[in-house]
């Protein structure tokens, strides 16, 4: 199905089934326990092999006498099972001189170890800058070099310890701030709707800066930060003669099954992908990486499954991490507060083949101004590879941006939301000619300064005090682009009059299940009940995968199109004239006749596959999706520790297919952003080159205690220009803008602006007022 002319009326805009707030349909398996995660599929093969794991007791008795069935020793679903560890690099740039594994290989239980110096260096997949496994070369610290496969995974990792490296170590690069002085500008694609050329003006910049009335020009700081999803990065693989399959946790099916079958070399056809679940991705999993392809590799040289889970080390120096930014706004204004001249300049870093992060990509699109500049620059830093995490490009961007805007507010003695809501437009400031599709950004703002109690905030900083709490509320407008990508599904019905969807959208936590049996359930016209779900499987039609807040409004587009094929076979076997068919309550009517669902698949199961492919209305109208964040925090007088009251986030993003399931999506992309800026930053040893703190120990991330009240308020609104659905993505957009409203509460608490994030309490202590 082609779409490229605005929706009309269709089966969607009855809101039976679709737009109701609908518990997910698979949380009684995550609640259960029995959600077959990546690391849990003991059901898909005997005699697997079995890498790292964290495991989960049941009850106390089973822990001290050994007998609890942790996840990696349910020998009771596969018997004689063996264990992977994977070794990483102990350098973070140089050659590999010798890999001694023969002790290894005589330690008890080893049955087979599989070395980066045996093996040619793999092809890299879809958009991996860092190879991951093959060859002398180290790119970074903990670049996988082997994995050894034992009966056992005590066995496994002791013998991993036998194996001794000889390294010809080389200088690298690992610090931003000293290789930024020299960082060219670069272009660069997030690929996910984030991006451009190295620098990019509109107008003259320079000339309308330096004649603005009022101008602000300061220079901000943001950390490296990694996903800590859940679970960690994991894989079962099994040979069958030169078939491959891997039972993984993986967000993009289509890209890790092309990508699978270019990094082995082998027929895309000899390389099946099974995701079902997800535990957790943020960017992190879009692409396959080192667990999937020595999963592959162990269990070709063990002869049997393996399994194989990247420890926590791993997943923060082998795998993807949001990149450190440091980034330069200028505003210009006239004394009204209108925006004459708008500059953002940002510089991070990045292995050699690597991009820059798009911070600057919002700030060509959230405001008016004639005037403008966007320049991103790219440091070459030795460091694990930097690329996407959730929302890249807009999250770390807004938290800079959003401060700069409260910052240039008060200097012109405007209030923050006045300010931003002088400077909304409603064309692309780089395309005037090009209209968004549609653009609540001054709802969503007024509407959450009217719910939040704005006009009670005291704008003078420091101001307000709750016992020994210095209190502040802070706002930030939030922006992320609408992206659509073509996805397809397979539609069957059954005698039962049952509709099964068959896709390989996966499910990380986002409630896609839900989601897409509410579309079937619409357009076919049965309770949700009467619909099963089967997700992640590159044996169904390729889906657009859960990713830079494309997945639900794209896959159930997907699922949309391949229901009207089905419509079309139904009404065809009842001998009912599609156009003439309504489809409802577990029946097919057309004038008089009402004839249930079920009998048009009596003669036989009818099946519909169709995919969604977009045309060009992205490129006649600009689309993208908006929010206003508002936070309130405290600040302790004397420890100058911060606590997040309570939230709001307001969203303008075309229809809301289950509120209760985007709520979800909006309140934890809220605690993420929360956590980029009080806590989250991974810290680098800029004499080895790798991340210290590396593991949920050392890098904190926000828990349910930092985070007491959430609000989210959906705007009632469509937009027929962006899909059948006439919904767009909610997922991304509750990270975006959320940081800098918690970093300007912080302000308008303490009166200490905070430039460099995290805010932790050291850069506030020495600068706190005095306790009274």
């Amino acid at each position: 199905m082609k779409f490229d002319t605005p929706a009309g009326q269709n089966p969607i805009d009855q809101l039976k089934v679709v737009g109701k707030a609908t518990d997910r349909i698979d949380g009684k398996y995550k609640t259960t326990g029995t959600a077959p995660y990546a690391y849990e599929r003991h059901d898909v093969a005997a005699n697997q092999a079995y890498g790292y794991v964290l495991g989960a007791g049941i009850d106390g008795k089973y822990k001290t006498t050994g007998t609890a069935p942790y996840a990696y020793e349910r020998h009771d679903v596969a018997a004689n099972q063996a264990y992977g560890y994977v070794l990483g690099a102990g350098i973070a740039k140089g050659r590999i001189r010798a890999i001694h594994s023969e002790a290894a290989k005589r330690a008890p239980g080893v049955l087979a170890i599989v070395t980066t110096l045996e093996t040619p260096r793999l092809e890299r997949g879809t958009m991996n800058a860092a190879y991951l496994f093959g060859g002398d070369r180290v790119q970074h610290y903990h670049q996988a070099i082997a994995v050894v496969v034992a009966e056992t995974f005590e066995q496994a990792r002791a013998a991993a310890f036998l194996v001794k490296v000889d390294y010809a170590p080389e200088a690298g690069k690992f610090d931003l701030a000293t290789e930024a002085k020299g960082a060219p500008p670069a272009p660069g694609d997030s690929g996910e709707g984030s991006g451009g050329d190295g620098v990019e003006r509109v107008g003259d910049f320079e000339g309308a800066f330096a004649s603005a009335p009022m101008r602000f020009d300061e220079t901000y700081t943001t950390a490296d930060e990694s996903h800590a999803m859940m679970e960690p990065h994991a894989t079962v693989a099994a040979w069958d003669g030169d078939k491959v399959t891997l039972w993984t946790s993986n967000q993009m099916i289509g890209w890790g099954h092309g990508s699978m079958a270019k990094i082995l070399g082998i027929p895309k056809e000899n390389v099946r992908l099974d995701s079902p679940y997800v535990g957790g991705g943020f960017g992190g999993k879009l692409f396959v990486r080192a667990d999937a392809v020595l999963a592959a590799l162990g269990a070709k040289a063990a002869r049997r499954p393996v399994k194989v889970a990247l420890t926590r080390p791993l997943v923060a120096n082998n795998t993807t991490h949001r990149p450190a930014t440091i980034q330069r706004v200028r505003i210009g204004a006239t004394e009204d507060g209108t925006i004459t001249a708008i500059a953002h300049e940002s510089t991070s870093g990045n292995l050699p083949d690597g991009d820059p992060e798009t911070a600057v990509n919002q700030t060509k699109l959230l405001y008016a101004g004639a005037n403008r500049m966007t320049a991103m620059k790219l440091a070459h830093l030795d460091l694990p590879e930097g690329n996407a995490m959730r929302a890249p490009g807009e999250a770390p961007g807004l938290m800079v941006l959003e401060v700069a805007m409260d910052e240039m507010a008060e200097k012109l003695g405007m209030d923050p939301v006045a300010f931003r809501i002088r400077n909304d437009t409603q064309t692309d400031p780089n395309k005037p000619d090009r209209k968004f599709s549609h653009r609540d950004l001054v709802g969503c703002l007024t509407r959450g300064a009217e719910t939040f109690g704005w006009a009670k905030r005291n704008p003078k900083p420091g101001s307000v005090r709750d016992g020994h709490w210095l209190v502040g509320m802070g706002v930030a407008a939030a922006f992320r682009n609408n992206m659509v990508m073509k996805s397809g599904a397979r539609v069957r019905l059954d005698a039962k009059g049952t509709v099964t969807v068959e896709t390989d959208m996966t499910d990380i936590g986002t409630g896609s299940y839900t989601i897409i049996a509410q579309t079937a359930a619409e357009m076919m016209g049965v309770p949700l009940d009467r619909v099963v779900v089967r997700l992640g499987d590159s044996a169904f039609p390729v889906a657009a995968g859960s990713g830079g807040q494309w997945g639900a409004n794209s896959s159930t587009s997907g699922v949309y199109a391949a229901c009207v094929k089905l419509r079309e076979a139904v009404a065809q076997r009842l001998g009912i004239n599609s156009d003439d068919a309504v489809f409802v309550d577990g029946e097919v009517r057309s004038g008089n006749r009402a004839v249930p669902l079920g009998e048009a698949a009596q003669a036989g199961a009818l099946t519909g596959e169709d995919s969604i492919e977009f045309g060009d209305l992205s490129k006649t109208y600009q689309q993208s999706t908006f929010g206003g964040h508002f936070v309130e925090v405290g600040v302790d007088v004397d420890t100058a520790e911060v606590r997040v009251r309570r939230m709001l986030a307001v969203c303008s993003a075309g229809r809301i297919l289950n509120p209760k399931t985007a709520r979800s999506q909006v309140i934890g992309g809220m605690t993420m952003g929360t956590g980029a800026a009080l806590m989250e930053k991974l810290d680098v040893d800029t004499k080895r080159g790798f991340f210290a703190n590396h593991d949920l120990a050392g890098y904190e991330v926000p828990v349910h205690a930092d985070i007491p009240h959430q609000e989210v308020i959906f705007l009632d609104e469509v937009d027929p220009i962006s899909s059948p659905m006439k919904a767009k993505g909610v997922g991304e957009l509750g990270i975006c803008g959320v940081g800098a409203a918690v970093a300007n509460a912080v302000y308008n608490a303490t009166g200490i602006r905070v430039r460099d994030y995290p805010i932790t309490l050291d850069k506030l202590l020495d600068r706190m007022p005095e306790a009274a």
